[in-house]
């Protein structure tokens, strides 16, 4: 009764296999009288916007790994080492382009971590600032099996935000990576 998208979205998720019943509430378009439905969901588990890595060359013949990144979610971090795996292997790669335009961010430790995968140790990421001036928890990079050899370009627009925002400020704020858009 009249929930926002994120009550809902919690209310939906469960055990994958396990069912829940949902009611819509619709306007009818004919006679501005609503009506329900009600439906029965089976949820499943889902990797929603998985990471897609490729490559290619530039006109000027330079091999380019390409990453687009949708969203920031559990999974993230695995799909990038995995990304980075494959288009090192695909050839010997000259750059790496990371694309986050469109990425309204997602879950925020992941934009972190998905930092720390392209900085040296103790490079700085981000502060969080708790309720209390004494309450404040940076978040540094470990170096632990960061990609520091290879060029780095980072493909932002206006709907780039939240954990992406922090993954792109992290990068461009230690001068790891160029950030165009």
């Amino acid at each position: 009764h009249n929930a926002n998208a994120e009550v809902v979205a919690a209310k939906c998720r469960g055990e994958p296999g396990s069912k829940v019943d949902v009611t819509i509430l619709r306007n009818n378009d004919d006679d501005d009288k609503q009506s329900t439905e009600r439906i029965t969901l089976t949820r499943a588990k889902i990797n929603p916007n998985p990471i897609e890595a490729s490559t290619y060359t530039s006109d000027k013949g330079k091999r380019v790994g390409l990453l687009r990144v949708p969203s920031f979610s559990t999974n993230t971090v695995k799909e990038m080492v995995d990304g980075l795996r494959s288009v090192e292997s695909d050839a010997a790669v000259d750059a790496i382009v990371v694309d986050i335009r469109g990425n309204v961010g997602g879950y925020m430790p992941a934009g972190v971590d998905a930092a720390k995968l392209f900085l040296p140790a103790r490079s700085h990421i981000i502060a969080e600032i708790g309720p209390s001036p004494n309450s404040i928890k940076t978040y540094d990079a470990d170096g632990i099996g960061a990609e520091t050899r290879l060029p780095l370009y980072l493909l932002v627009d206006k709907r780039t935000a939240s954990a992406a925002e922090i993954f792109a400020a992290a990068l461009q704020d230690n001068r790891r990576a160029m950030v165009a858009g």
